[in-house]
């Protein structure tokens, strides 16, 4: 059984189609890249698969581990192992960050009949994550992103995603806004997740991402539908070309 099946999704936002008709299965174990014009409906995809609300499903199916995604709250998609990373993460004034990080946890781990950790267990992990990204101990105390550089919200991020240990990581352009030393530690958190029991979806404009986080299969998404579908080449292929005959196909 695929980890995530996408059938025929149709979906609506302000009364204009942005997905139309788009099919995708990921593997446990598999990292697919979605590349595409802007407009194209790759954060709509994101937002869709996470439980944002605005966003009217029209048609189609989506699937998670055999289960009707669609018909849960973005919570109960979290705890069953779904992450969302941000393109532009949101700043929360007031809440520190280890005080997020433990209650998103916790939370979870409570949503599915598990402990909670307790304050020294909790403690190790978050120090042990934020080591491998660079994260200062000072940053953890701030209130979540306030004051971040784009490198920084990003690490956090990443830093959450290890923590919470999802199933399926769906990666919202988070190359957006990162230079390049920050672009590979971001990389190289995200690779020390990779695991034959999890999937990942990374959306990105562009090809350089993909040179730290390389794809087992990339597919062009164009006219919000799955126009191509190919191997890590494919990436090279748009970077020289661009999406021109892609959108062309697609209409």
């Amino acid at each position: 059984m695929a980890m995530l099946e996408i059938k025929n999704l149709s979906v609506v936002v302000d009364s204009r189609q942005i997905l139309n008709g788009l099919n995708l299965t990921v593997n446990k174990g598999e990292v697919h890249a979605i590349m595409g014009p802007n407009g194209a409906g790759k954060s709509t995809l994101a937002h869709v698969l996470s439980g944002k609300a605005g966003y009217e499903v029209t048609g189609g199916e989506v699937l998670f581990e055999g289960k009707n995604l669609l018909e849960l709250p973005a919570d109960e998609r979290a705890a069953m192992g779904v992450f969302l990373a941000f393109q532009y993460p949101l700043e929360i004034p007031g809440v520190a960050t280890m005080t997020f990080l433990r209650t998103a946890l916790n939370s979870q781990r409570k949503k599915r009949g598990e402990p909670e950790l307790t304050t020294p267990d909790f403690m190790k992990r978050v120090r042990d994550g934020a080591a491998k990204l660079g994260i200062a101990q000072e940053m953890l105390r701030r209130p979540v992103n306030v004051g971040f550089s784009g490198g920084e919200k990003k690490r956090n991020e990443v830093l959450q995603m290890a923590l919470l240990e999802p199933k399926l990581c769906v990666l919202d352009e988070t190359d957006s806004g990162l230079d390049i030393d920050a672009l590979k530690i971001v990389a190289e958190g995200v690779n020390q997740l990779r695991s034959p029991e999890r999937g990942f979806v990374v959306i990105t404009h562009y090809q350089r991402l993909l040179d730290y986080i390389v794809p087992d299969i990339v597919h062009v998404l164009a006219k919000g539908r799955i126009a191509k579908t190919g191997g890590k080449e494919l990436a090279l292929e748009l970077e020289a070309n661009g999406y021109a005959a892609f959108q062309d196909e697609a209409a």
